[in-house]
């Protein structure tokens, strides 16, 4: 499939308009990809999503699982050699899949995203017992992590009641941008 011209540079103005990196920058030493902790994990590695991104192929790398198998880590780029902020680009990605309603490969991923940010916008920071309460309660999978859960408890790694930051106002402005 041959990509006109506009059509490839439609796709890297919305990339680099919701991530201000210069992908192109990449010349494909797969550095990043030697560098990632959870490349197993992918189904294309990051170099060739970037690679992906240079030939205006936006559609197949926003439904990859690789945007959301990254944990934005920034090993990769800390080892690129042309310092590209492969993460951002990821991020990038998976705002435009869930705005270009993009099927979603990791649709686990996607909803613990969501319960993180609930919690952020809720209380300025993360209440974990209450992100993992309602991540199991909307996945339906209630005990599988239960012993993982009371040790965690039992190391008092999991409050019981959430703390709030004093200025909530600030967090709520932030996610008003």
């Amino acid at each position: 499939m041959r990509l006109k011209y506009e059509e490839m540079k439609r796709v890297q103005t919305d990339v680099r308009s919701h991530s201000d990196v210069n992908y192109n920058f990449c010349f494909q030493c797969r550095t990043c990809a030697n560098a990632c902790p959870f490349l197993d994990a992918m189904d294309i590695h990051p170099n060739v999503i970037l690679r992906m991104l240079q030939l205006g192929m936006d559609q197949p790398a926003m439904e990859s699982s690789t945007i959301w198998v990254c944990v934005g880590c920034n090993t990769c780029c800390d080892s690129c050699p042309m310092a590209v902020d492969i993460p951002s680009v990821m991020d990038a990605l998976r705002q435009l899949a869930m705005e270009k309603g993009c099927d979603i490969k990791e649709p686990d991923i996607l909803n613990f995203h969501q319960q993180v940010n609930d919690s952020i916008k809720k209380y300025g920071r993360t209440h974990k017992l209450e992100i993992m309460m309602r991540y199991k309660l909307k996945k339906k999978d209630y005990l599988q992590d239960i012993g993982l859960g009371l040790t965690m408890l039992k190391k008092r790694k999991l409050d019981l009641m959430p703390k709030k930051v004093k200025d909530i106002k600030a967090i709520e402005d932030i996610f008003k941008k």
